[in-house]
C-alpha cells in the first residue's frame, strides 16, 4: 500500500503530468501523418529523457506511442493510407465504412476501442508482470542465454517477410553488438583502428537511423498521399457502445491476442493487429461482409493493437528483452534513469513499477478526449506538405542524435542506419530483426560466455536444468523451423511429380 501511494506522489507532480500532455499531442501528431511510425516518435524524443527525471522519461516513451498507435487510424479511414504500420491490417475495412458515408464509426472504434485494449492489457501487465518476476528469480546465466537467444528467433518466426532474410537480419544486428572493446575479452573487435568505434555502437542511434532517416528517404522516393475528402464529422463516440455490446466477444479476443503476441519478443501491435483481424474473419459468422465496412474486424484488431503495447511491457521489465521495438528504445532509456530491467525491479523498485502502471492507465485514459480533439483538426495536421515536416524531422534525427552523447560521429552512425535501412526494407529484409539483434546481442554473449566459465567449456549444463532444457527446446525448434518449412516445399513437388 505505501508502494502504491509512493507511486501516485510519484506520478502527480507537475513535471510527469505536463510530460504526458505534451507526449500525448506529440505521438497524435506524428502517428497522424502518414508514413511517421510510432517507432520514429518514440525514437526522435529519446534526447528529450535526458532532461526528465526517471518517471516523466519513461512516461513519455509509454504516452506517446500509445497515442501515435492510435492516431495512425485516422489517415486510413480517410485516405486508405495507414499512418503507423499496425493500422494497415484493418485500413481497407476503415476507408470502407468511410465510403459509406460512415466515417464517424470507424474512427469513433477506433479511437474507444484502442483505449479499452491498452486499459486491458495495462491490467494484464499488472497482473503477469509480477508473477513471473517471482520464477525468473531463480534464472540463472544458462536460462537467461537461452531465453535471449529465443527471443531473437522469435522475432524472424513472427516476421512477415521470408525467415531466411529476417534470420540474415538478425544475425546482422549480432554482427553490429560485437563492435568495440566491450566484451569479455576486451579485445578491440571490428574496431578498423577508429577510436569513435572502440565503445561499440549504441542502440539509440541505430534505432533513430533505421525508423526515422529510412521513412523520410522511402518518403522522398514515394508518390504523395491524395487530397482529403471535404466534410465534416459528426459525434465520434455515437453507437460505439451499441458496438461494444454487439462485438463484446471479439473485443474480449483481441485483448487477449494482443497481450499474447505483445509478450512475444519482435512481435509488436502491428503484428497483434494482422493476427486480430485474421481470427476475426476466420471466426466470423459473416466472413462474406469483410472488406465491404463491416465493423466487426475493426472491433477486434483495433482492440488488439494498443493491448500489445502493455504485453510487449511484460518482457522488457522481467528480462531485458524488447517486446517490439518501441520497448527496445525504452529498455535504453530505463537503462539510463537507472530503472534496470530485471525481476529484482518489481521489489526494489515497486513504487516505480506501480508509477509505470498508473502512467500506462493515464494515458489511455487521456487517448478518449484528445483522440476527439485529433479527429476534428486532421484535416489540418494531414495537410502538412512533405516539404516542410521532412526536413524538420532530419534535422531532429541529426539534434538527437548528436545530443545523446554530445558525439559528432552518433550524427553518421544515424545516416549510415537511415541508408541500412531503408535498403533492407526495399529488398524485403525486416528491420525489427536487426534492431532486436543490437539491442540482445551483448546480453546473448556475456550470458555465453559467462555459462562456459562456470561449466568449465561443457555444453551439458545448458540442458540439464528442467527450465533451461525447455526454452532449449523452443530454441532450436525456431532456429531449424526455416530448414525444415525449406525441405517441406522442396519435397512437395517430387512427390507430386512421381
Amino acid at each position: 500500500m505505501n508502494a502504491l501511494l509512493d507511486a501516485i506522489q510519484m506520478v502527480a507532480t507537475g513535471e510527469v503530468l505536463v510530460a504526458i500532455l505534451a507526449s500525448a499531442v506529440y505521438g497524435m501528431v506524428i502517428g497522424a501523418l502518414p508514413g511517421l511510425t510510432a517507432t520514429m516518435a518514440t525514437a526522435l524524443l529519446v534526447p528529450v529523457t535526458f532532461y526528465l527525471s526517471p518517471i516523466a522519461a519513461v512516461a513519455t516513451i509509454i504516452t506517446s506511442s500509445a497515442m501515435a498507435i492510435f492516431s495512425g487510424d485516422i489517415p486510413g479511414c480517410l485516405m486508405r493510407i495507414p499512418g503507423t504500420p499496425a493500422s494497415a491490417a484493418y485500413t481497407d475495412e476503415a476507408y470502407a465504412l468511410t465510403r459509406k458515408g460512415q466515417a464517424e464509426l470507424a474512427l469513433g472504434a477506433s479511437l474507444w476501442f484502442s483505449a479499452l485494449g491498452g486499459i486491458a492489457g495495462t491490467v494484464a501487465l499488472m497482473i503477469m508482470a509480477p508473477a513471473l518476476a517471482e520464477m525468473a528469480l531463480s534464472f540463472s546465466t544458462f536460462e537467461y542465454f537461452w531465453l535471449s537467444l529465443l527471443g531473437l528467433m522469435c522475432a524472424t518466426l513472427v516476421a512477415r517477410s521470408s525467415p531466411i532474410k529476417a534470420i540474415a537480419s538478425a544475425l546482422l544486428g549480432l554482427l553490429v553488438a560485437c563492435v568495440g572493446i566491450e566484451n569479455p575479452g576486451g579485445v578491440p573487435r571490428f574496431t578498423f583502428g577508429s577510436t569513435d568505434l572502440l565503445g561499440g555502437i549504441e542502440a539509440l542511434p541505430a534505432l533513430v537511423g533505421v525508423f526515422a532517416v529510412s521513412e523520410i528517404m522511402r518518403a522522398m522516393v514515394s508518390a504523395p498521399p491524395p487530397p482529403l475528402p471535404n466534410r465534416k464529422l459528426g459525434s465520434i463516440l455515437a453507437g460505439q457502445w451499441d458496438l461494444t455490446k454487439r462485438f463484446q466477444k471479439q473485443m474480449w479476443r483481441g485483448n487477449v491476442i494482443g497481450v499474447l503476441i505483445g509478450a512475444l519478443p519482435g512481435a509488436g501491435a502491428d503484428m497483434a493487429a494482422w493476427v486480430a483481424y485474421a481470427t476475426s474473419k476466420k471466426m466470423s459468422k459473416t466472413p462474406e461482409k469483410f472488406g465491404t465496412g463491416y465493423p466487426e474486424g475493426l472491433v477486434e484488431s483495433g482492440a488488439a493493437n494498443n493491448s500489445a503495447l502493455a504485453g510487449g511491457w511484460v518482457p522488457a521489465l522481467l528480462f531485458g528483452i524488447p517486446g517490439d521495438t518501441i520497448t527496445a528504445i525504452a529498455i535504453g532509456v530505463l537503462y539510463m534513469k537507472g530503472l534496470n530491467p530485471g525481476p529484482t525491479l518489481f521489489s526494489e523498485k515497486a513504487s516505480s513499477m506501480y508509477a509505470l502502471y498508473i502512467v500506462f492507465m493515464l494515458a489511455n485514459i487521456l487517448m478518449i478526449p484528445l483522440g476527439i480533439l485529433m479527429i476534428r483538426v486532421s484535416r489540418q495536421v494531414l495537410r502538412a506538405p512533405r516539404a516542410v515536416a521532412m526536413p524538420l524531422i532530419l534535422l531532429l534525427c541529426a539534434v538527437g542524435a548528436y545530443a545523446i552523447g554530445n558525439n559528432p560521429f552518433a550524427v553518421v552512425l544515424v545516416a549510415a542506419f537511415g541508408v541500412l535501412g531503408f535498403v533492407m526494407e526495399r529488398n524485403g529484409y525486416p528491420v525489427a530483426a536487426l534492431v532486436l539483434g543490437i539491442v540482445m546481442g551483448t546480453m546473448v554473449e556475456q550470458n555465453l560466455v559467462t555459462s562456459l566459465i562456470k561449466s568449465d567449456g561443457d555444453i551439458l549444463p545448458f540442458f540439464e536444468r528442467p527450465v533451461a532444457a525447455g526454452l532449449a527446446f523452443f530454441t532450436l525448434a525456431a532456429i531449424f523451423w526455416p530448414a525444415v518449412v525449406w525441405l517441406i516445399r522442396r519435397l512437395r513437388p517430387a512427390a507430386a511429380a512421381r
